[in-house]
């Protein structure tokens, strides 16, 4: 059988503008179109639209002449989203762990991106328990006790952006008044973890943390799910306490300092 070389299946306009951002380096970290069309082998009018949606887009930005172009900060941005997730994830997982452990619950581990909720990490207990969220997927902020973490620290012209949107309904308790969900996102905000009561889906309550950067600012939320015929009053608040524990613990191994 013969393997098909991979890159047959290369999307030739993202294949381009990938080869722009590559052509610059550190001799050449500014270039003009013509300049960045030959060096790329596409002709001028092609580079210069390509050239033009990545300006747009951020990933490139005009350099001081107005002639030429350099990498844009949004390259950078996405940089650092790699290296602090990596790093986050390297510190947070024994602690997860050892969460697993104790509770016998899931514990998971998401960024805010996008608006919406990126999970990074998932561990299961031993309990037949499906939760909603995996590796790699996307949930809505309203209605998750991470997302309404991340929302209560958004700054107020992005949470106003936010707000602005319809919010969808999942279940009967989700919460879709703007009004309504920006006084528990206060509330949140002031007592520094949130739940998430059947909101997104039922039977399920969720718990999260927030763990910091060293400049304080929320990087991530480490979350317990669990159902609700598990989660008694006494155990959601024991519970609790230990995930704000893990939580601080993780903070202070990158960086963070109360």
């Amino acid at each position: 059988m013969t393997t098909k070389d991979p890159s047959e299946y290369n999307v030739r306009a993202v294949e381009r503008a990938l080869k722009i951002l590559d052509c610059f380096d550190e001799k050449n970290p500014e270039r003009g179109v013509s300049e960045i069309a030959k060096v790329v082998g596409l002709h001028k009018a092609t580079a210069h639209r390509i050239v033009t949606t990545l300006l747009n887009y951020g990933y490139l930005e005009r350099a001081d002449d107005d002639q030429r172009y350099r990498l844009g900060l949004h390259l950078a941005g996405l940089g650092f989203k790699v290296i602090r997730r990596m790093d986050l994830h390297h510190e947070a997982l024994p602690y997860m762990t050892r969460l697993v452990e104790k509770w016998d619950e899931t514990c998971d581990l998401s960024i805010f991106d996008q608006e919406r909720v990126f999970y990074i990490e998932v561990l299961h207990g031993n309990h037949a328990l499906t939760i909603a969220a995996d590796v790699g997927q996307r949930l809505p902020a309203h209605c998750t006790a991470s997302g309404k973490l991340f929302l209560a620290h958004l700054p107020e012209p992005e949470l106003d952006a936010f707000l602005s949107k319809p919010l969808q309904s999942y279940t009967e308790k989700t919460i879709t008044s703007p009004v309504e969900l920006r006084q528990q996102l206060e509330i949140i905000q002031q007592q520094g973890f949130s739940y998430d009561n059947e909101e997104f889906e039922e039977g399920i309550l969720a718990i999260a943390a927030p763990i910091r950067n060293h400049q304080g600012d929320i990087i991530a939320a480490m979350s317990i799910p669990g159902p609700v015929n598990r989660m008694t009053e006494d155990r959601i608040s024991e519970i609790t306490d230990s995930l704000i524990e893990t939580a601080q613990t993780v903070s202070h191994r990158m960086g963070w300092l109360i």
